[in-house]
């Protein structure tokens, strides 16, 4: 690990233009290592992405080929620190409820058009617009913009949302209360641009690779729906000079063991370590094996609607079946690649944030086991009066392992019956969003890196708060924690209600668990939010 964190990390690139004989040189500009003829970096994904539309993505894998494809307004280093996107700078006043954003002069779209203020502020008005619908509308309020909520909810116009360009190279927010980390928020795909007189041409088609116009480092040049797709170097990128990948190409396997087979034999440069495992890899490829913090959650919810099961309205139902939980097992066993066991729902890798005490984490297996069976008993369910319900998850032999586990340690423990059931991905968000479960599966991976990225997911009137959740003190905190100097013990609050009333069930943290090739070099592995950017890697001579 620490070698491969040495080697890694010796490959950042620098913002210094660099000119394309470098490159032809066969050598990196900064470390002086022999450069691969082929700059191809080839990686697998578990399913199909929910889209490349940066206003409608949903889903890790479409965010991270949108990142390629557009450029918002800041980027992230190797490190998650904040660095130009296509604002070279912002100010904000001092009360931090205006951020003015300055774009550079030389960044275009692919079609050579220039890329203005007027972009961003069409962008995050179609984001709003509850003709869209947008899946991730919800980021836009969070993010304080003025009239964002009111404009979601149908109550006023989008032109009146707080954004507008006061020239094209000036883009001025005005939020409704301040926000420190607002800059942060805006390296996420929802705030990117996008090109209007394409949309308008095209309609829900223009994300098409024939069709599409975008701004990032590479365009969109493939598309075979659950197979494959390529990006290729968009030569219109203000920063193409110091781009060394020149294709990425994605692979959809649904399997992790062929995928890891498939990796075995030179058909990948990336691939995620099947469940368990870890150990083997690491010890026969030490080189290739990594396993380092995600800022992600692993979690079931429960429906908590009027519709949902009557016995998930108790939460000493709910605390029971959490308290069973054995996490060891589901991290040491089941997974084995490193993950923390999760009590919280926002992980220790989250920036700013300790990770409160809670009851449960202090007690040993036994006596959660007890306490579980008490708690069921109380609620009325034993011998006599058995505890079913269904548990449902997107198609992943991961995620089978942890639910067939989570079942049998349930019917062991507690007598509980538990049905289980796997749905296509695209399935599966529409079903779970649509809160036509019993108990499901969900994951998160911060948008931004603050403990509010994950419990603003708990808050009542949460895009993403899938079983309906619903606590009035828990929204007051959230609130309260926006304009907070120090969030921190209103965020303990919050995981304490959690932690009691147990909407959800956290199971453990990610670890981003792969197989790398030794020729990538430049992966990111300390950023936790694993932002990363196909332009700043590059493939070695081996």
């Amino acid at each position: 690990m620490n070698k491969y964190i040495r080697t890694s990390l010796a490959g950042l690139l620098t913002t210094t233009m660099i000119t394309g004989a470098a490159f032809a040189a066969g050598t990196h500009p900064d470390t002086g290592e022999a450069l691969a003829d082929d700059q191809t970096f080839i990686y697998r994904l578990g399913d199909e992405h929910s889209s490349v539309d940066p206003q409608v993505v949903e889903d890790t894998y479409g965010a991270e080929i949108t990142r390629d494809l557009f450029e918002g307004l800041m980027n992230q280093d190797e490190d998650g620190n904040l660095v130009p996107g296509v604002a070279t700078e912002y100010t904000t006043n001092d009360t931090k409820d205006v951020y003015t954003f300055t774009l550079r002069d030389n960044a275009k779209w692919s079609n050579g058009d220039p890329v203005t203020a007027g972009d961003f502020v069409y962008a995050w008005k179609r984001a709003v617009d509850p003709e869209l619908s947008s899946p991730y509308a919800w980021f836009m309020e969070l993010m304080s913009i003025e009239n964002a909520a009111e404009i979601i909810a149908g109550n006023k116009p989008i032109d009146e949302l707080g954004v507008k360009a006061i020239d094209d190279h000036t883009l001025e927010v005005t939020l409704s209360a301040p926000l420190p980390y607002f800059p942060q928020m805006t390296t996420h795909s929802t705030t990117f641009p996008a090109p209007q007189k394409v949309i308008e041409e095209h309609g829900d088609a223009w994300t098409r690779p024939e069709n599409i116009v975008s701004n990032g480092a590479y365009i969109w040049t493939e598309h075979l729906p659950q197979e494959r797709s390529v990006r290729e170097r968009n030569e219109m990128y203000w920063d193409n000079e110091n781009t060394i990948l020149d294709k990425v190409v994605t692979l959809v396997i649904n399997d992790e063991n062929v995928a890891l087979t498939r990796y075995l034999a030179g058909e990948l440069d990336r691939t995620e370590v099947p469940a368990g495992q870890f150990p083997r890899m690491s010890q026969e490829h030490p080189d290739q094996a990594i396993s380092f913090p995600r800022l992600c959650n692993y979690y079931y919810t429960f429906n908590l609607t009027e519709d949902g099961p009557e016995a998930f309205k108790d939460p000493n139902v709910r605390q029971a079946l959490s308290l069973a939980v054995d996490r060891e097992i589901i991290t040491e066993k089941v997974m084995a690649g490193g993950q923390p066991q999760a009590y919280t729902f926002a992980p220790e890798a989250t920036a700013g944030f300790t990770v409160p005490e809670v009851e449960m984490a202090s007690m040993t297996q036994p006596e959660r086991d007890e306490l579980a069976k008490e708690l069921l008993a109380g609620a009325g369910y034993g011998p006599d009066n058995p505890l079913s319900f269904e548990m449902v998850y997107n198609t992943n032999e991961d995620h089978k392992k942890v639910a067939v586990a989570l079942s049998q340690m349930w019917k062991q423990k507690l007598g509980v019956s538990v049905e289980l059931a796997n749905m296509e991905w695209k399935v599966f968000l529409e079903e779970r969003g649509n809160q036509n479960f019993d108990l499901a599966r969900g994951a998160w991976c911060g948008d931004y890196n603050e403990a509010s990225t994950f419990l603003d997911l708990l808050q009542s009137q949460s895009g993403y708060n899938d079983g309906k959740y619903n606590n009035a003190r828990v929204d007051e905190l959230l609130a309260e924690a926006k304009t907070s100097d120090n969030p921190a013990p209103l965020y303990t609050e919050v995981e304490r209600i959690i932690a009691q009333e147990t909407p959800v069930i956290p199971i453990y943290h990610y670890a981003g668990v792969y197989m790398m090739d030794t020729d990538v070099g430049n992966w990111p592995i300390n950023n936790v939010e694993q932002n990363w950017y196909s332009k700043n890697l590059y493939k070695r001579a081996e």
